[in-house]
């Protein structure tokens, strides 16, 4: 079969074939066809999208285009949590102690942060001592005897996904929903987990702005799990406001490290309680109030927390952190932000928040930047919360002391204030089972 068929098929309206698309990702992923005949591919699938039957088809192709994960030594039922990024989300860390905790097995691979956007393995390398380059060897005996590891991801799994998100970067075809789906599932897929709950994000802070759009990408990707046979669940979850108080490495892992033991923020933990809940729900322990309870136990008796530390010991790492947050280091700059007036916070723009924290150097512009674990920000008020004018609403950490100045401007401006208070948002707008 020729590109340049499919190519015009594609351009058409036409659904290409399962064949048809493997034969694509397996012969770009090679190097067998060139950039530009893909750059074209991509821009027909922006404007004329693909059916389910297709987009499951990519989305197998790209799980299938390096290495899958054999967990077949894993012991127990293996669950995982992807979230589609946001500002503050630092729920992986709260939730997989909290479910392994209660029997389930977390084998997760997570990435690094890239632009506003926080990483997982960032944070938790924010800990004293704590790897996460484990072998395949480690990794299986660490989960086998803590229940519970979260690794970097690996270079070869699904390849064709890096390939085609770096040509998809530069020819604007980023925001495909069939594009946007295979990516995140083709990665799930090849690590092959039995039961996966999707945090699709929404707002100012997300991807997907809209919450329509998030509901479709929702529905999509648990689709495309289905089909592949596996349980999943999708929450569409608020990222109109960083989710938490603490923006950046350290702040976060001490943030979530409260939320585990009871003292976290109201969102952060009501978020992580309901995930974590269907996360258990998906794995047959009970009704979604029963498995909320659970949840609710592990908390308050420490198991969670103590999960926590055992992972954070195998990996390397110095469990003394994990109940002595203290011994954290702080940034050696600070600076406390002021209301400039009286009023409600009405409005916060969480992306260019976000880019606030990334210019303290809580964050990466390319691959290549190092990072600063201490930077970031704490949030003393967001929105809805009404404030005095020279409040101190919020602590920048850095140490750069040079961008302090241009964090500060652009954390005001993603402010807005108002005289009255904004409607109710909700946290959770929607749940695709």
């Amino acid at each position: 079969m020729r590109m340049y068929d499919i190519i015009k098929k594609k351009r058409d309206g036409n659904p290409l074939s399962t064949e048809e698309i493997y034969a694509v990702i397996e012969g770009y992923t090679k190097g067998e066809i060139p950039d530009y005949q893909i750059s074209a591919l991509c821009m027909a699938i922006y404007f004329r999208g693909m059916t389910d039957e297709e987009t499951t088809a990519l989305t197998l192709a790209v799980r299938d285009s390096g290495d899958r994960l054999d967990l077949s030594n894993i012991k127990g039922l293996r669950v995982d949590k992807h979230s589609t990024g946001g500002v503050g989300d630092k729920t992986s860390l709260v939730i997989a102690p909290i479910v392994a905790a209660l029997g389930l097995t977390v084998a997760k691979m997570s990435g690094r942060g890239l632009g506003h956007t926080g990483g997982t393995i960032d944070k938790l390398e924010a800990i004293k001592g704590f790897r996460t380059d484990l072998d395949s060897e480690e990794f299986e005996r660490v989960v086998n005897e803590t229940g519970i590891a979260i690794v970097g991801q690996s270079a070869t799994l699904a390849p064709a996904d890096k390939l085609l998100y770096a040509l998809r970067d530069v020819t604007a075809t980023v925001d495909s929903m069939p594009l946007i789906a295979s990516s995140i599932m083709g990665k799930k897929l090849a690590a092959d987990d039995d039961c996966i709950v999707l945090d699709v994000k929404t707002g100012s802070g997300a991807f997907m702005k809209a919450v329509e759009d998030s509901r479709e990408l929702a529905r999509l990707m648990v689709e495309i799990g289905k089909r592949a046979g596996k349980r999943m669940c999708a929450l569409i979850t608020d990222m109109d406001r960083p989710l938490g108080c603490a923006v950046g490495n350290s702040l976060e892992v001490i943030e979530a490290i409260e939320t585990l033991k009871g003292k976290g923020p109201r969102d952060l933990t009501e978020l992580c309680i309901a995930l974590a809940a269907h996360m258990l729900t998906l794995a047959e322990k009970g009704s979604y109030e029963e498995c909320e309870q659970m949840v609710h136990r592990v908390i308050d008796s420490g198991e969670a927390l103590d999960a926590f530390a055992r992972m954070v010991k195998a990996q390397g790492g110095d469990p003394a952190y994990i109940y002595d947050p203290s011994l954290f280091s702080t940034a050696q700059y600070q600076k406390e932000i002021l209301s400039p007036v009286d009023g409600y916070i009405s409005l916060m723009n969480t992306e260019q928040c976000g880019v606030a924290s990334l210019l303290l150097g809580a964050g990466r512009n390319t691959k290549e930047d190092e990072i600063d674990l201490e930077a970031g920000i704490r949030l003393l008020a967001k929105t809805g919360d009404r404030v005095k004018k020279g409040d101190v609403i919020a602590f920048l950490y850095t140490n750069r002391q040079a961008t302090l100045e241009a964090a500060e401007k652009t954390l005001l401006e993603s402010i807005t204030f108002g005289d009255t208070a904004p409607e109710p948002r909700p946290l959770i707008f929607d749940i695709i089972a």
